[in-house]
């Protein structure tokens, strides 16, 4: 049993380039002619206008999460509250992580109090306590 085909999209410039180039066909073609589709065992050709919007707007440099003027919400607000998950993990969430400046392999150590969980950062001075 074969599954649907599925072509190598366009990225980056050269999608940019490309749908300049076809300016004047409807956004279903671009998409087909940048790479955007798959192709079922009948040889249909099925767009994916989704990933075809969203490489583009990727390759344009456009940031969708934070608003140019500074006003928008730019997603959910921090609550300050996190649950257990069903699998018992604990995760905390790209605001906190963003509003506190971390990167990713920032290092942590765990400190467990008795009704508390503390994260201390490793190789940084604590002045808030």
């Amino acid at each position: 049993m074969t599954k649907n085909k599925q072509s190598i999209p366009l990225t980056g410039q050269a999608l940019v380039n490309k749908v300049r180039q076809l300016e004047d066909h409807s956004r279903e073609d671009k998409a087909k002619a940048c790479g955007y589709y798959t192709e079922t065992k009948q040889g249909l050709k099925r767009v994916n206008m989704m990933k075809f919007l969203n490489a583009l707007i990727d390759a344009e440099g456009i940031d969708l999460d934070i608003s140019s003027n500074g006003k928008g919400k730019g997603g959910r607000s921090a609550s300050y509250r996190i649950s257990v998950q069903n699998n018992y993990n604990l995760l905390i969430g790209a605001a906190y992580t963003k509003q506190m400046g971390l990167e990713p392999g920032t290092e942590f150590e765990i400190v467990l109090g008795r009704k508390h969980i503390k994260l201390e950062q490793i190789g940084f001075e604590n002045e808030e306590d």
